[in-house]
């Protein structure tokens, strides 16, 4: 429980729900945060705020809730929100960017190829990737750091990355839930990499 961030609401959208015209919810797993009905919350990307009206769990309504909690929620207002959008509260938003560095462990028995797109995902946003620049290797015995042009199965180091659309992230040492990723191989689906985003 001492790994949970309590601080700052992250939401990310994992469905859509409609079973009728009556209702609409957004369902998904908090990863962190509180969320209160009558919270005012913005949404990513559209940046469009509402009200949380009612938070909905598998034993029924509650005026709270909190990770790793499942619930569903509904808005005040009709706003188009999709998966892998994300609900924070307004003054209180996480970076959105397209441009990262993070601490990479590689775990594919094919070594790094830079030249090489990714599916990379992080929270329940799925989008392609690219490694731009691996700033150097650690070695886990020592600690010391050195150059390198790839990595190799089981090196961990330091990278720069792109994504093809923004990601709603923390750094890992806030939040573990939205400061983590995994990038796949488009080709053999394969988990190549696991990251943690730095600050």
């Amino acid at each position: 429980s001492s790994d949970r961030n309590f601080n700052d609401l992250r939401f990310p959208v994992q469905f859509v729900l409609r079973p009728d015209k009556d209702f609409r919810g957004f369902s998904a797993r908090i990863a962190s945060g509180i969320f209160r009905k009558g919270d005012r919350v913005t949404v990513l990307p559209s940046l469009k705020s509402s009200r949380v009206t009612s938070i909905i769990t598998y034993e029924g309504d509650t005026t709270y809730a909190f990770p790793p909690q499942s619930v569903t929620i509904t808005l005040e207002d009709e706003i188009d929100i999709s998966r892998g959008d994300m609900l924070v509260h307004e003054d209180n938003m996480p970076r959105v960017e397209r441009h990262l560095e993070a601490m990479l462990v590689w775990m594919d028995e094919k070594a790094m190829d830079l030249s090489n797109q990714f599916y990379i995902k992080h929270t329940t946003n799925n989008t392609k990737a690219r490694i731009d620049e691996i700033k150097y290797r650690v070695d886990v015995n020592n600690l010391q750091r050195s150059e390198i042009e790839k990595f190799h199965l089981n090196d961990i180091g330091r990278v720069v990355i792109t994504t093809t659309k923004p990601l709603y992230f923390d750094p890992y040492r806030r939040n573990r839930q939205t400061g983590s990723f995994v990038l796949i191989d488009p080709v053999t689906h394969n988990t190549c990499a696991v990251g943690m985003i730095i600050d």
